[in-house]
């Protein structure tokens, strides 16, 4: 036989359909992940200013534009969700330390309260759907220790 009309190797088959298998089910996390997610913040009146205090307790004390790229949308729609949450008392602006014609939006203690507040319905969400289910306890810890593995992953490129 020539190398065109080779057999494949042993096992070859087995480990093209164990990737096209990791790879179906790595899009399956992604989209339920997120689908998850939004029924979650369905839960909430104000999702995208509390997506925005998650991006401050994340990342600490950051500028309008800085948290523009990291929410993926423009520097006005950021800097108008910033304005509503300086309005309900849950971020303040400081003046940057490295120059002093920026501000720096940070979480205030009601936004820090808010913040849990919000992580307790979302626990408490999730929490009534896994009891409803047939899922365990052990299912979600898995779960959410893969999902922490994956971002600690991400972290790390």
């Amino acid at each position: 036989m020539d190398d065109e009309t080779a057999a494949p190797a042993p096992g070859t088959g087995t480990r093209e359909r164990e990737n096209d298998e990791l790879r179906a089910l790595s899009n399956d996390l992604v989209v339920h992940a997120a689908r998850l997610v939004r029924a979650v913040r369905r839960q909430h009146p104000f999702p995208a200013g509390i997506r925005v205090l998650s991006l401050l307790d994340e990342h600490g004390a950051t500028g309008v534009s800085a948290l523009a790229a990291l929410d993926r949308c423009s520097q006005p729609t950021m800097s108008n969700a910033v304005s509503q949450l300086v309005e309900r008392g849950w971020v303040g602006k400081q003046p940057s330390p490295d120059d002093g014609r920026s501000t720096l939006v940070a979480l205030s203690e009601a936004g820090c309260q808010e913040l849990r507040r919000t992580r307790d319905l979302n626990a408490s969400v999730v929490a009534e759907r896994v009891a409803a289910g047939p899922h365990t306890t052990e299912d979600l810890a898995t779960a959410v220790a893969v999902l922490r593995d994956l971002l600690d992953t991400e972290k790390g490129i």
